[in-house]
C-alpha cells in the first residue's frame, strides 16, 4: 500500500507585494517579495454565515450560505534593521499595507509614519506546502514588541480579498534582505520616556488600526477606518523624586518616548514619539523588586506623527 501524501506546516512561503491599482494580484515572486515571518496563523475562508431557516414539515439542519468570505494572515517578523543607511528594510511592504507613510532619505535613513488617507493595499501569497492562497488588497494593522533577553519582533494582522486557492509548487525565496536582528539589552537598546532613562522590562506599540472588510453591492475591499496608537512599557520603579508617574498621569501631562535599538549603522531601528500621555499606573513586581506598568497613549501633535519608526 503506497503512504498517503503528507504536506508539513514546517514547509511554507509568504510573498508581499505592493499593489499599483488596488485589489489587482501584484504577482509577487519568491526572488524579489519574499517575507520571512514566524508564526504564521492563516484562515483562508473568515467571513459569515447566513442560516435560511426554512420553515418545513419535518426538522433537520437546512445548511448555511457563506457570506462576506475573505482570509487572514497573522504573522510576525524580526525587528532589524535593513543593512545600510537609506535602505528599505526588507518588510518595509508589510508597513506600508498597514497604513504607514514611507519616506526614504537617500544614504541616510528610511521613516514610517502612519497616515488617514491614501492606504496602500498589497497582495500576499502564502504556500503551505504546496497549496497557494492569494490575498488580494491586503490591509491590516501591527504590534511591536521589545523584551529583554529577546528578539524584538512586529506582529502584522491582515485581511483581504480571496484570491485562488490552487495546488503550486513552493517558490524559491530568497531571503537575503532580511538582517539578522540583535536581542534587547543594555549594550543595544536605549529608552527614555517623558525625559527618564528609563529602566524597563518590556516595551509593546500598538498601532491599533480598525481594519473592515467591506462587501457591498458594486464594490468588495478591505478599509482602514480609524486608528488610536497605544503602547505599554513595564519599567522599574523608582523614588518619586526620580519620576512621579503617578503626578505625571493626574496632570495628563504629554512627553517624549524615544527609543533606539541597535548600534551598527545599517541595523539601527528608532521609534519616536512626540506626545505621549500616561494613563492609570499600576504597581507589580518582577523578581522581587517593584515595577510599575504604564499605559501609553500616542497622541498626534499636529496629525499623523502620532510616532515615527526609522531604519538607519
Amino acid at each position: 500500500m503506497a503512504e498517503s501524501t503528507a504536506r508539513f506546516v514546517r514547509n511554507l512561503a509568504a510573498l508581499a507585494k505592493i499593489e499599483a491599482d488596488y485589489s489587482t494580484d501584484a504577482v509577487p515572486t519568491g526572488l524579489l517579495n519574499a517575507m520571512q515571518f514566524n508564526d504564521v496563523t492563516v484562515d483562508p475562508m473568515a467571513g459569515g454565515e447566513v442560516s435560511r431557516d426554512l420553515l418545513l414539515p419535518y426538522m433537520g439542519h437546512q445548511g448555511v450560505i457563506l457570506t462576506g468570505t475573505h482570509g487572514t494572515l497573522r504573522g510576525s517578523v524580526e525587528l532589524a534593521g535593513a543593512g545600510a543607511a537609506g535602505d528599505v528594510p526588507a518588510f518595509g511592504a508589510l508597513l506600508r499595507m498597514c497604513g504607514m507613510a514611507e519616506t526614504i532619505t537617500a544614504d541616510t535613513d528610511v521613516q514610517y509614519n502612519p497616515i488617514s488617507t491614501g492606504f496602500e493595499a498589497g497582495t500576499i501569497y502564502y504556500n503551505l506546502d504546496g497549496v497557494r492562497h492569494i490575498l488580494l488588497g491586503c490591509r491590516g494593522t501591527l504590534t511591536l514588541s521589545l523584551v529583554p533577553s529577546q528578539i524584538p519582533r512586529v506582529t502584522y494582522d491582515f485581511k483581504g480579498l480571496s484570491g485562488t486557492i490552487s495546488d503550486s509548487p513552493l517558490p524559491t525565496i530568497d531571503l537575503d534582505a532580511f538582517i539578522d536582528p540583535v536581542p534587547v539589552n543594555k549594550a543595544n537598546t536605549t529608552m527614555s520616556l517623558h525625559g527618564w532613562s528609563a529602566i524597563a522590562e518590556s516595551l509593546s506599540l500598538d498601532l491599533a488600526a480598525t481594519v473592515e472588510p467591506r462587501f457591498l453591492i458594486g464594490e468588495e475591499s478591505i478599509k482602514i477606518t480609524d486608528r488610536r496608537t497605544t503602547a505599554t512599557s513595564v519599567v522599574q520603579a523608582a523614588s518619586l523624586a526620580t519620576k512621579d508617574w503617578f503626578a505625571i498621569a493626574k496632570a495628563h501631562t504629554k512627553g517624549v518616548l524615544a527609543v533606539q535599538h541597535g548600534t551598527v549603522a545599517g541595523n539601527i531601528v528608532e521609534i519616536d514619539a512626540a506626545g505621549v500621555q500616561i494613563g492609570r499606573v499600576t504597581q507589580g513586581a518582577t523578581q522581587g523588586i517593584a515595577n510599575y506598568s504604564l499605559p501609553l497613549m500616542l497622541t498626534p501633535v499636529s496629525g499623523n506623527d502620532e510616532f515615527v519608526l526609522t531604519f538607519r
